[in-house]
Order: C-alpha cells, then structure tokens, then sequence
C-alpha cells in the first residue's frame, strides 16, 4: 500500500521543515507549501489524502483557504494550526469542514494522533467507523482471533449463549458483538446485572406489572424482539431463577397483577464466573435454568492468556480517552509496555483501562515512563488472590520465590484434602523436609490419619 500523501501549508519555514521531518519518518509523503497560491498550486498537483493547514499566512489566511476549498468539494481533510487560536476560529474551522484544529507549538505525539486519526476516519464515515471500533473487541492473538470467530458463528443463529469469565474480561463487549452481528441487531439489548434482582422484587422485575391501566413493562417486555443480557447468573436469587425457568419453557410470561399472557421473543446472552460449575454443584444455580442458557457456551480467556495483545489495548484505550475526554495525549515507552505485557491483571481490561484513565489524568511528561508505570502498579494484589494473578516480578527474588512456594503449596494441600503425606507425594518432596518447609512459610495444616 502506497504511503499517504500529506500537504503542510505554513509561512514558516522551520515548522514546515520539522513537520516535513517528522512525518517523513513515519513513512508519509510530505509536500510543503509556504502561502496559499503555493498551497493551490501544490494540492492541484499532489492530490494530498490531508492537508495540515496554518491559519495566518500572508497573503489569503487558512480559513479562507479552507472554504474555497470547501464550497469547490472533493477536498482532504484538514486539520487547522493556529498559534493564535481561539474558540471562535475554532468553530469556524469546524464548520466550514475541518476535521481537528491544533494549537501551536504543536505537540508532535498529539500532531501524530491526530494525522492517524484524519487518514483513516474521513469525515463522512467518521461516526460509522467510530462505532465499529467500539463494538468489536480488539486483539490480534490467536486466543482472540479465534473467539471472535467463534462469535460470528453463534451470531448467525437464535441460540442462547453463555459468556465464561472472569470479570473484568469484557463479557459484556462480546455480548454486545454478537448482539449487533445477529438479526436482532436493529433491536435493543437490554442488560440486567442479576445481583439487583430480589426476592421481593423479582416477578415485577423480570415480568413487568399492572393495576388498572397503570402498565409497568419488566425486563423480557423491554427485550422482547431483541436482545437480554443477564449479567453474572450466579447472583440471581432463587426465586427469580425460578421465575425465569418457567417464563423460559413456556417461552410466555405475565405481567404481575395481570391475566394475559405474553409471549416471549428474547435471545438471552449470559454472563458467568469461571465458578459457574461449581455454583450448581452445591445447589445455588439451578441446572435445568443453566441449560437453557448455556446451549452455546464460550470461554472469555483473562488477559495473562493474551498478553501480547497488551500494547495495542493500551493504544487504543489511550486514543478513546483522548477523544471521548479529552484528556492529554501520553504515550507508554517501550519498557513499560513490555512491563505491563508481563503483568497478570487480575482485573483483566477493566484494570487496564483504569490504569490508563489515572495516567492520563494525572498527566506528566509525553512518554509515560517505566517508573510511572511501576508507581501505579505499586498496590499489591490481594493475598487471597490465585498464584498467577500475583505481581511476581514486583518483589524481590527472594520475596518472590517464597510468596511463590506458599501459594504452591497452599493451593497443592487444598488439592490434597489437607493431608502432609499426600502433598508430600504429589509435590515430590520427602515428609519432613516438607513439615519443615510449611511451618517456615507460614502454611497452617492439620495431623490426618494418613500422615
């Protein structure tokens, strides 16, 4: 693919050679004009995919120019330069057609953003582009690309799907996903989180209710011709799981304090913990309600599974923040990219996005440094937490290899029904050396028969 053409219209001339620079190094053609007939006679003969246009030039300004530009059509997207900028001039630019407006002395970081942003989000697409980006989860890993297949096909059919993760894994984003890529997609999808659902209120809240004609529509009523995401299943109470089993095998409802019933046109997309399995073996999910939900179930990997996709997430969350917020632009170095890449985010994307919306708030230099990235990552994930969502690389080696060890053998004896002789066996380590050991580290164990 041939390099963008990129037309930088400036009277001066040390910020068309530093702008001429600049971009020359990322790969894009550069043309140079210093007022506007050179500025005419360059994009006639260029043809430039954006034009980075100044604003006071000495003989016809940048606004001018960009509305001549403008009433003959056709033209590239403009982003205007001003040194001088002010809101009105700002509007202006906007409404007669700019794509952005920067301030000078420009931010090169900022400039950069905002170039990518121009070639690839014209102006006429701009919304429609936008939205694609926010509806289908991001990631080039193979663990991603391969989800994400795996969701177009369960789009194509009406079947109830089951999402599998951890939180924090963006349950709801591929439920969003496969929402829009189904036929139902011109209809609403409507979230329920199942932990605000009561014992007192569950029938008027999944039903609806009436009295007279005083009609209250519950959430099936909202969904119906579209989409119910019920999120985190496990936290629905009992009576409510009862509630919707019925609702679900006579695929009809009613209203509580009403005589009709309903029939029932929902696809119903659920979230659940990993934990989900274990929750029905003790008796707190009912099973014929799971297996009505779970007629297609896939897995949300954490992000420690998909590690590689982290730079480009970090990208992408910086870029929304910018856009959506306007919060400074910062960039992450290389040495902290390649540190969060080898963090075991036990918030998965959630962390990660919030981490990226504290930095970015709090500001600093352009490039967000390594020490930064420590400092905000400096609050250590909880004891209780599982062995591979410890920030291992935090601690020192020492510190490391035993907070390793007791997690180990902690999780190891737990396997083990509490029994020394049997940890002994299954770790490979003879039984009092092992004793030793778990009364070093702290592991409390109880005397069985066995040992």
């Amino acid at each position: 693919m041939s390099a963008a053409n990129i037309l930088v219209v400036d009277d001066e001339v040390d910020i068309r050679e530093l702008l001429q620079e600049i971009l020359s190094e990322e790969g894009y053609s550069v043309v140079t004009a210093a007022d506007a007939v050179a500025a005419r006679e360059a994009r006639a003969s260029s043809e430039p995919d954006l034009v980075l246009l100044d604003i006071w030039m000495p003989d016809t300004d940048g606004i001018t120019l960009l509305r001549e530009w403008a009433e003959a059509g056709n033209a590239p997207p403009v982003v205007m330069m001003s040194g001088h900028g002010t809101v009105e001039t700002a509007v202006e630019a906007t409404r007669l057609g700019a794509f952005d407006f920067i301030e000078k002395p420009v931010s090169l970081a900022k400039l950069l953003h905002m170039v990518e942003r121009a070639l690839t989000q014209q102006p006429k697409q701009r919304s429609r582009q936008i939205g694609a980006r926010t509806i289908t989860p991001l990631g080039k890993s193979e663990v991603i690309r391969t989800l994400r297949e795996q969701v177009k096909r369960a789009a194509k059919h009406d079947s109830n799907v089951l999402f599998v993760g951890e939180v924090g894994t963006g349950r709801e984003a591929f439920a969003r996903y496969i929402h829009k890529l189904s036929r139902r997609a011109e209809a609403p999808m409507i979230t329920l989180v199942a932990g605000s659902i009561t014992a007192d209120n569950a029938e008027e809240q999944l039903f609806g209710s009436e009295s007279g004609d005083e009609i209250t529509a519950g959430y099936l009523e909202r969904a119906n011709g579209g989409t119910l995401f019920l999120n985190e299943i496990e936290d629905l109470p009992e009576v409510a799981q009862t509630l919707l089993l019925s609702a679900l095998e006579m695929s009809a409802y009613r209203r509580r304090g009403g005589h009709v019933e309903h029939n029932m046109d929902v696809r119903f997309i659920t979230s659940a913990k990993p934990s989900v399995d274990r929750a029905m073996d003790r008796d707190a999910l009912r099973r014929d309600l799971v297996a009505h939900l779970n007629v297609i179930r896939l897995r949300i990997p954490p992000l420690r599974e998909y590690n590689e996709d982290v730079p480009d997430l970090l990208r992408y969350y910086v870029e929304k923040l910018v856009d959506d917020q306007g919060l400074p632009l910062r960039r992450f170095s290389v040495a902290a990219q390649n540190r969060l890449r080898n963090y075991p985010w036990p918030g998965n994307i959630r962390d990660l996005k919030n981490m990226v919306h504290r930095l970015l708030v709090l500001g600093g230099d352009e490039d967000i440094s390594l020490t930064e990235v420590e400092e905000a990552l400096s609050v250590e994930t909880p004891a209780q937490e599982s062995l591979v969502k410890r920030d291992l690389l935090a601690l020192p080696l020492r510190e490391a290899r035993e907070q390793f060890e007791r997690t180990y053998l902690q999780q190891q004896l737990e396997l083990c029904g509490g029994k020394v002789g049997r940890l002994a066996k299954r770790v490979g380590m003879e039984r009092t050396h092992l004793y030793r050991k778990l009364r070093t580290l702290g592991v409390e164990f109880g005397s069985s028969s066995d040992d």
